[in-house]
């Protein structure tokens, strides 16, 4: 088995014309389905891990000072964490939601390139 040749085909696939406008349209379905969900995902995930740093950086007087600044960091931090761990579920459910919203679509036109 010649890797090299596997390789480079595989990338010359990436380039060639495409004629075949159902395998668009499906990959295009596809990325319908999952992409609400992955810019959710990153935008609240990187909110949540700011919010949790902005915490710890309260807590250990970092930023601020006294006990009051203290406290606050750490409930800020808490807050944070729980964004971060809640982050991966609301991900599943909502890539759940967008699969299942295209899901009869997309079995249709991958059903169809099939049986060609």
């Amino acid at each position: 088995m010649n890797t090299d040749k596997i390789l480079a085909e595989a990338i010359a696939k990436d380039y060639a014309p495409k004629d075949n406008s159902k395998i668009i349209a499906l990959k295009k379905l596809d990325n319908k389905a999952k992409l609400p969900a992955t810019i959710f995902t990153y935008s609240f995930g990187i909110v949540a891990a700011l919010v949790f740093g902005t915490g710890m950086c309260l807590a250990m007087r970092v930023i601020g000072s006294g006990m009051a600044g203290m406290v606050l960091g750490i409930i800020i931090g808490i807050i944070g964490m729980i964004g971060c761990a809640v982050n991966y579920p609301i991900y599943k459910k909502l890539l759940e939601k967008g699969k299942a919203k295209y899901a009869y679509e997309i079995v249709q036109l991958a059903r169809e390139i099939a049986d060609k």
